[in-house]
Order: C-alpha cells, then sequence, then structure tokens
C-alpha cells in the first residue's frame, strides 16, 4: 500500500477536448519545496499551451513526467511526500504510476454534451458543468469571433464549487448565426433569456471583450439577475481599439491572413497551435458567419473606427460587485484610463495566458 503522506501531482484537464497533454518544460527541481499555486511546469494541449500550478505544498520529491513525454489525463507527473518517506517507498509510487499509464487505466471519462435553448427564435448552445453544486451559478460569455471553448482553462476549475455554464452567443460557436441587426442589446437580451430558458434566477456573469459589455448591459437592464460582474478586457471602456484586428478577422478567410491577426490576441505568439488556427478557420467557413460578423462589427465600430459602445456609462449605477481584469500586454483593447482593473501577464486573452490568475479572481467575487 502507497504510504498515504506521498502526493500525487496528476495531468490536468483543461476542456472538453483534451484526452492528453504534453509535457513541454519543468519550472522546478527534484528537492525543491514547493507551495500551493507555484507555477510547476507547461504542459501542451491539442488546443494551447498551459502553465499547472501546484495543487500542494511539500518536497517535490520526484518528477515523473519527463519533457517530451505525452500523457493521459490524470497521469502522475510528479510526487511529493515528506523527507521521512522512505526513496524505496517513493520508486514504489514511481512504479505503481508508470503501470498505471500503461495499463490503459486512465481513459477518459464520458464528457457531459453540450446543451441548447430557444430563445427568441434562435438555438443557443451552451456547456454546463457542476451541475450538481448547490451554489449560485457562473455564466461565461465569450468575445467577438469566440465560443464557449474560449473558456477552456476556466470552466473547469470553477465547476468545483458552482454550477458554470458557457454559451455560445448569436452568430458564434454552435448558436443559430442569425444576429439580426447585431446590436448590444440584443446580446444582452438574448444572454437575460438564456438565463430564464435554463432556470438561472441570478448568476455571477464573466464577459470578455465584446462579451465584457454584454454582461454589463444585462446587468443594467436586470440587476437582479446578477450577482456580480467580472469584466476581462471589456469592450466599451474608452481608447482606441485595434481596428485593423477587428476588420482583418472579418474579412479573413485562409490560414494565411488568419494567423498572424490571432498572434495579435496574445502576449506570447507561441501560444498560437495549428489547431487553434484550424478550428476559427472552420468556424469562419460556417453558412452565415460571415454577414454575423460583419453585422457586429457596427456594434463594436463606429465608421472611423473607434469603439462604438459605452459600457462605462452602462456600468454607472449598477449596484453589484465589479471587477475588471486586463492583461499587460494586450494588443486588441486598450486599457482605460480612470478604471481600477487587476492586470495579468496576458495579451487580450487573460482566461487562456493566465488562467490561474483569473480564475481566482472570479471565485473572490463568488
Amino acid at each position: 500500500m502507497t504510504d498515504d503522506r506521498i502526493q500525487k501531482v496528476t495531468m490536468p484537464k483543461w476542456g472538453l477536448s483534451m484526452k492528453t497533454g504534453k509535457i513541454i518544460e519543468w519550472f522546478v527541481d527534484e528537492g525543491t519545496t514547493i507551495s500551493k499555486g507555484d507555477d510547476l511546469v507547461d504542459i501542451d494541449t491539442d488546443k494551447i499551451a498551459g502553465t499547472l500550478e501546484s495543487p500542494t505544498e511539500g518536497l517535490l520529491r520526484r518528477i515523473v513526467a519527463q519533457p517530451d513525454s505525452e500523457l493521459p489525463i490524470g497521469a502522475t507527473l510528479a510526487l511529493v511526500a515528506p523527507a521521512e518517506v522512505s526513496d524505496d517507498e517513493i520508486e514504489a509510487a514511481v512504479a505503481e504510476a508508470l503501470a498505471e499509464i500503461e495499463s490503459g487505466a486512465l481513459a477518459v471519462e464520458e464528457e457531459p454534451e453540450p446543451l441548447s435553448v430557444e430563445v427568441d427564435g434562435r438555438t443557443i448552445s451552451y456547456l454546463t458543468l457542476g451541475a450538481e453544486v448547490e451554489a449560485e451559478p457562473v455564466v461565461l460569455v465569450h468575445g467577438y469571433g469566440g465560443d464557449k471553448n474560449s473558456w477552456l482553462f476556466v470552466q473547469q476549475p470553477l465547476a468545483d464549487a458552482h454550477p458554470v455554464h458557457a454559451l455560445d452567443l448569436p452568430g458564434h460557436g454552435a448558436s443559430s448565426k442569425d444576429v439580426g441587426d447585431g446590436s448590444l442589446d440584443l446580446l444582452a437580451s438574448t444572454l437575460l433569456g438564456f438565463l430564464d430558458a435554463a432556470g438561472i434566477g441570478r448568476a455571477h456573469l464573466v464577459g470578455h471583450s465584446l462579451g465584457g459589455a454584454v454582461v454589463v448591459a444585462a446587468a443594467r437592464s436586470a440587476p437582479d439577475k446578477v450577482a456580480s460582474l467580472t469584466l476581462l478586457a471589456p469592450a466599451g471602456f474608452g481608447g482606441t481599439p485595434n481596428a485593423g484586428y477587428l476588420r482583418g478577422f472579418a474579412a479573413a478567410s485562409s490560414r494565411r491572413e488568419l494567423k498572424p491577426l490571432v498572434g495579435e490576441l496574445f502576449a506570447d505568439q507561441g501560444q498560437v497551435t495549428r489547431q487553434l488556427v484550424d478550428d476559427l478557420l472552420k468556424y469562419k467557413r460556417l453558412d452565415g458567419v460571415p454577414a454575423a460578423l460583419e453585422t457586429m462589427l457596427g456594434t463594436l465600430l463606429t465608421d472611423d473606427d473607434q469603439q462604438a459602445i459605452d459600457a462605462r456609462a452602462l456600468l454607472e449605477g449598477v449596484e453589484v460587485p465589479v471587477t475588471i481584469v486586463w492583461g499587460r500586454s494586450d494588443a486588441i483593447l486598450p486599457r482605460p484610463d480612470g478604471v481600477t482593473v487587476e492586470l495579468v501577464d496576458a495579451g487580450h486573452m487573460p482566461q487562456m495566458e493566465a488562467p490561474n490568475e483569473v480564475v481566482r479572481l472570479i471565485q473572490a467575487q463568488t
């Protein structure tokens, strides 16, 4: 029997599509005393690379997973145990971990399937995790050109304590591509309609970029339905946007055109994997998507390429807790003056480049 003082650090699950992860680089050495939340190792997935934080504290006795190894979800990556645990016991635990991987016993369990509801004649697709948890739900709203997969590093950790719903706005993901006039009012009304259709009376709303403006507009319209707001680089808080990116993304129809634009979303352009670009290109080629994106450009930009949304004004008088998060290297929307923000090391996609910090900030609201 394995000594119960030996703690395992295992391969995390980031998003429904993740089945395995590839070890890129360890930031700690064997024999190091680690604390909960320390950066341990970079892991590459089919979507994007991420950094695994330590789930525990103690002495790192053994690194089991070496760089370049690709391992299934739940595989043991490292062992943490006090010095009093003998080397023989550690080696036995390593052997057990390797045998578990070889046996195939770590097959990924069946995942929840996306669901859908009808809102004003449109099908709205969403994914729920943590449905069995008794707490106020969290609702995640992506930005322009995104979808519910934008939250792949955030939704699962939050689902430990809350039901967490990630939806596709009209014109995005698996939702209807009809966006009507594409206005902020329509998108906010759709969000509120989703809450009603899904039986959600009150929720913590989290919005990114355009989704940030959407949740602000929803809170302005129906404050009784909103427990808190967490805004990640929200549109409509002032400053000159990167109109070249927005118009370029709407128009791009090839990998050659799309890849450099996607790179502008990240502080580390190495985060832009082939799969990420392929997924976006596949989305942009769906019937109705080019027209939807073009329509919503008028919601985001004025004719002279300034921000057409004033979410800051909409937020005035909304009496709910608000946290605004911005990436230090955001190249799409400028950090606003006169607004208190939480800065994280990221570009315009903090939920993908700094997910651990984003999760903590959301949790502080809930």
